[in-house]
């Protein structure tokens, strides 16, 4: 039996409804149960909204024997707020990851699909993440993780995350980078199933440098560490991010490692807006989630397109398969 876990995400953005409305979808797959941890009068409201076309009951903590195909973890009532981050709303999508890693932690649950939180209503909850990822990576007590972008058009991943783009030269080190390139290509072989990936690196300044005149970082960091690890076949780079993408040339590619944030997201999302997938690579338990954010600007009015979190649960399935596999 497969079992798998959805978190409510932010409940005054599009969370509950594109779980329940991706639930509706794949809720009848045979030997599968799935799990919603949410708050029962947020979950009954967006019912009101989105029909569930799926057996479910509410319960404090899950039931492994139950024989409901949905169970809704009840995380109390809680005031909602529709389109505005609130304390309430950073503090239950905060409890809900965490419970969600608990399942996971313990294998209770086969994999974590969780669903778009939002910065701001954690700083309101006095919550000090930026985001999933790192927590994550801090419960599994792990600093080697990498977050990563799926989709069937490109694969990139992030070697910084979430931080100003002013501190980004300064991150970009050798351990850091080959650290990161080692966990792709683990990543690529062993979750996806690729048998000789091939990763492009881009550069982080204009021209990748252009042989050190603007800016150093790819002749002292980003070619050193790409010739030390001895995958000349697999690991090519640096590369200008202009002529890359201008040119294509990611379809060459099963990866794309990007310097900083917007670098891989900007043309990430130009190719695959509502059926990308984000998934932190390099961790014991299996996360994933929709690559958008909370969209409050259409919450609470059965507007939002579930796309996104529909092909998170189905890159959740496929990579603990194959992580069954290598067991």
């Amino acid at each position: 039996m497969k079992r798998f876990v959805f978190t409510c995400g932010d409940i005054n953005g599009i969370g509950p409804e594109i779980v329940i409305k991706t639930l509706n979808k794949i809720s009848a797959k045979a030997k599968t149960k799935f799990y919603f941890i949410c708050p029962s009068n947020v979950f009954i409201e967006t019912a009101r909204l989105v029909k569930p076309k799926f057996k479910f009951e509410i319960v404090k903590r899950i039931n492994q024997s139950s024989a409901f195909p949905v169970q809704v973890i009840d995380l109390g009532k809680v005031r909602i707020n529709p389109g505005k981050p609130t304390a309430d709303s950073g503090r239950i999508s905060y409890r809900a990851i965490e419970l969600a890693f608990e399942l996971a932690d313990k294998k209770k649950v086969d994999a974590i699909i969780t669903a778009p939180i939002s910065k701001t209503a954690f700083n309101l909850a006095k919550i000090n993440f930026p985001g999933h990822t790192e927590m994550l990576a801090k419960w599994s007590g792990t600093n080697n993780y990498v977050i990563m972008f799926l989709s069937e058009k490109m694969n990139s991943a992030l070697l910084t995350i979430h931080i100003p783009i002013k501190q980004v030269p300064r991150q970009i080190t050798k351990n850091k980078l080959s650290s990161t390139l080692q966990i792709m290509f683990q990543t690529l072989k062993e979750d996806l199933k690729i048998s000789n990936p091939r990763i492009a690196v881009l550069g982080l300044n204009p021209h990748a440098g252009e042989n050190g005149i603007i800016g150093d970082e790819e002749e002292k960091v980003i070619k050193p560490v790409i010739k030390s690890l001895g995958l000349k076949k697999n690991i090519s780079g640096p590369f200008s991010p202009d002529a890359f993408f201008g040119a294509k040339m990611y379809k060459d590619y099963d990866l794309v490692l990007g310097m900083y944030h917007d670098q891989v997201l900007i043309p990430f999302k130009l190719l695959n807006f509502s059926s990308g997938v984000n998934f932190t690579a390099g961790l014991k338990i299996i996360r994933t989630s929709p690559d958008h954010g909370v969209a409050y600007d259409i919450a609470w009015r059965n507007m939002a397109d579930e796309s996104s979190i529909t092909r998170a649960y189905r890159y959740g399935e496929l990579i603990s398969k194959n992580r069954n596999k290598n067991a």
